[in-house]
């Protein structure tokens, strides 16, 4: 669990190595308003991790000390302003590193109970504080020349770092009423931090959890693909699950949960199953899409559940009915439904693939069949196959691997003989209808499956000659003729003038 390091127990520490603050505190100084640095950079400054969003909260008009600031740095720096909220902001660079500073006037804030939008009014530093979501974001340190460096910390949020607690700053039922997005943050930093939510903020989230309804789709998935990519996700989706938001926005998932029995027979709790494939799949990559792969991967398995006396329970098809459902999931949580989503449906349809080969014997026809399918996702179907390997039985996980090993040699070795990562058969459909003189037709995918076909079972090799013969061979059986005499070379000039690769 992080602790605040003591060399940054001093608040001094936290700004004196970045100008941006006598700046601002020079600027406010000028203008005869108090500035102050608060929220998420106070907090990630004292764990010591890297933030470049810097929020400061003036006791006087934002943009008007935002447009001062930028002027004072630069009069070229564009300065983006937003009236209807009130703030402003602008991107200022250092080096290497590019910070977003964003400047607002102290306000208060209060909800009505039918809408997350709150009504603004302007406030004093402790307005603002109170309004903060949780105590670790809720430290200011002052700016002003007097009282540079001065760290408000009204409710205790270096003792909660230091603790590893996520707590609110009032009554958490108030807080989390009045902003149920507030809820899936707690889980969110408690993910990212890896910190526990004290168990009255916790009870609070379960019993306001239905409040998340008026809040949006897309503001939701933010917040949970912020847990999917934290070290931890496993322990944010506990949270959602334990407190109940899980099944309000993605009862798919939900629906994992449970084991049944009949007999002596009963299968594997596929929630947890599914957060150690995911815990597995982020200690190797940062993939978020691979991630949902991860996530996505059995979510078939409740609808294709079924118990047979003598297999026991069977999710047969499961693969295939969970690539069906990836589009309606992204659609409803506001995810994109591009290349993406196609990316996600892809690896959880053929995420069992690699496993079968493991099991069985690995022939160089399954490798160059998979290869194929799977084409440059290879290496992410590989990783997450692995993940999958969850067995308590060492030495069920040891040959899993061992073949493994294997499959991924006989993958490197058939790429570089056969070329079949995303090849295209060397004959094309174009080739086939002025050679024989014909339309579009079954016959014409039926010689290009062929050849496809030759070419992964190692039949022929992967070469626009073997291919040609081939594309002869099947169209004689088929009843074809060519309307001409096709020449001997192909590759130097095909019947039409087309050189098809």
């Amino acid at each position: 669990m992080p602790k605040v390091p003591h060399a940054q127990s001093n608040p001094m520490n936290l700004i004196l190595d970045n100008p941006i603050y006598r700046i601002v505190g020079q600027t406010a100084d000028s203008m005869g308003i108090q500035a102050f640095a608060v929220g998420g950079v106070v907090r990630d400054h004292l764990l010591q991790r890297p933030c470049t969003d810097i929020d400061i909260v003036c006791l006087g008009n934002g943009i008007d000390l935002a447009q001062a600031t930028a002027q004072a740095i630069n009069p070229n720096i564009q300065v983006v302003v937003f009236k209807n909220y009130g703030t402003a902001s602008f991107h200022y660079r250092q080096g290497d590193t590019l910070w977003q500073i964003e400047f607002v006037g102290a306000r208060r804030e209060s909800y009505r109970r039918e809408s997350r939008k709150p009504i603004v009014e302007n406030g004093t530093l402790q307005d603002d504080q109170n309004r903060r979501d949780f105590t670790i974001n809720a430290m200011a340190v002052s700016l002003n020349h007097d009282t540079f460096g001065q760290l408000l910390d009204p409710f205790g949020g270096i003792r909660d770092l230091d603790q590893g607690l996520i707590r609110t700053p009032l009554d958490p039922d108030i807080t989390f009423s009045d902003d149920p997005l507030r809820m899936m943050r707690a889980i969110r930093f408690a993910s990212q931090l890896q910190f526990h939510i004290l168990p009255e903020t916790l009870d609070a989230i379960q019993r306001n959890a239905s409040r998340l309804s008026i809040v949006s789709a897309e503001r939701i998935t933010t917040e949970l693909n912020k847990i999917i990519l934290s070290p931890n996700p496993s322990l944010g989706f506990k949270l959602l699950q334990k407190t109940g938001l899980l099944p309000l926005f993605f009862p798919e998932f939900s629906n994992l949960k449970g084991v049944e029995t009949v007999g002596n027979h009963g299968h594997k709790d596929n929630f947890f199953h599914t957060l150690q494939v995911l815990d597995n799949v982020s200690a190797q990559s940062n993939n978020l899409w691979l991630r949902w792969a991860a996530i996505l991967h059995d979510i078939g398995k409740p609808a294709t559940k079924r118990y047979d006396q003598r297999l026991g329970w069977t999710f047969h098809g499961h693969e295939v009915k969970g690539s069906h459902m990836v589009k309606k999931i992204f659609t409803r949580l506001r995810l994109p439904l591009d290349s993406n989503m196609k990316y996600v449906e892809k690896l959880v349809l053929l995420h069992l693939r690699p496993i079968i080969l493991a099991e069985d014997e690995v022939t160089d026809s399954a490798v160059r069949r998979l290869l194929f399918d799977a084409g440059d996702d290879i290496d992410d179907l590989m990783t997450l196959c692995q993940a999958d390997i969850t067995s308590k039985n060492e030495d069920k996980v040891r040959r899993y691997m061992k073949n493994f090993e294997l499959v991924r040699r006989k993958l490197v070795e058939l790429e570089e003989k056969d070329r079949i990562r995303n090849f295209q058969p060397p004959v094309g459909g174009e080739d086939i209808m002025k050679t024989f003189g014909i339309p579009p037709c079954r016959e014409i995918g039926t010689i290009k499956d062929a050849i496809k076909d030759a070419i992964l079972d190692g039949l022929i090799p992967n070469d626009r000659q073997a291919a040609w013969d081939m594309m002869m061979q099947k169209a004689a059986e088929l009843g074809l003729h060519p309307v001409q005499q096709p020449p001997t070379d192909p590759d130097s000039q095909t019947p039409n003038g087309n050189q098809n690769a």
